[in-house]
């Protein structure tokens, strides 16, 4: 959360933490960068993937517990991805297939652009899947992970730098600066302990049906998965 001082016009069952004044407000905001596994979209593509390889339920539980901030991103991003070794590289346009944007989603992306407002995605997932669906969604930033194929079949190792926590702070760090963004007018939208660090760093830091720990943490939670509510924090 930045320092900029905050009114708020209270919440609802289905959300809370609206603003009733500041930059956000007034001015609109000019950059909004969110979460894509179970936030932009309904699943968590890792577990897709995982599924294949018949690792989904072992996956699933490591997902779960960094998710609530009980395991290091990254170490556990790699035991995750280890049990993916094998699987044809194919395993990505059917994943795709798969992914089912969260409620409101294409809406709230529209009406942002519509504002001015540029939108930036950053993912602890791959861009083998993610960039495409970006580029479906007219998403303007995009950060993911990039899983490492050889001969046709994924190895089980991630190739280069990790999205984790700090990076995603960078992300929308440098993105801000990119497109003359100040700060205050920054929304960061996320439902798990690997996207604090930027709730904290954005103007207004939104817990998406989120865990608990991530909930307490956040300037704003919003608890139906329609991602059109981000709006009515901002006075619609």
């Amino acid at each position: 959360m930045s320092d900029t001082s905050r009114h708020r016009a209270g919440g609802s069952a289905d959300l809370s933490g609206a603003l009733s004044e500041g930059p956000l407000v007034t001015e609109g905001p000019g950059l909004l960068v969110m979460d894509v596994d179970s936030t932009l979209i309904e699943q968590e593509v890792i577990e897709l993937i995982a599924e294949r390889a018949g690792t989904r339920e072992r996956v699933a539980e490591v997902t779960a517990r960094a998710m609530r901030g009980e395991l290091d991103f990254a170490a556990s991003l790699r035991e995750r991805v280890a049990t993916l070794a094998g699987v044809p590289q194919g395993v990505f346009a059917q994943v795709l297939a798969e992914v089912r944007p969260t409620m409101g989603a294409a809406e709230l992306i529209e009406a942002l652009h519509a504002r001015g407002c540029r939108v930036g995605v950053v993912s602890g997932g791959f861009e083998e899947v993610v960039v495409p669906l970006t580029k479906r969604l007219g998403i303007d930033h995009v950060a993911a992970n990039r899983l490492e194929v050889v001969e046709g079949r994924l190895t089980g190792r991630v190739l280069g730098r990790i999205v984790d926590r700090q990076e995603k702070v960078r992300c929308l760090l440098a993105w801000a600066r990119q497109d003359g963004v100040p700060m205050e007018r920054t929304i960061a939208v996320g439902d798990g302990a690997n996207d604090l660090g930027m709730l904290e760093a954005a103007g207004l830091g939104v817990a998406f049906c989120a865990k608990p720990v991530v909930v307490e943490q956040a300037d704003a939670a919003i608890h139906v998965r329609d991602l059109r509510a981000v709006l009515q924090l901002i006075g619609g």
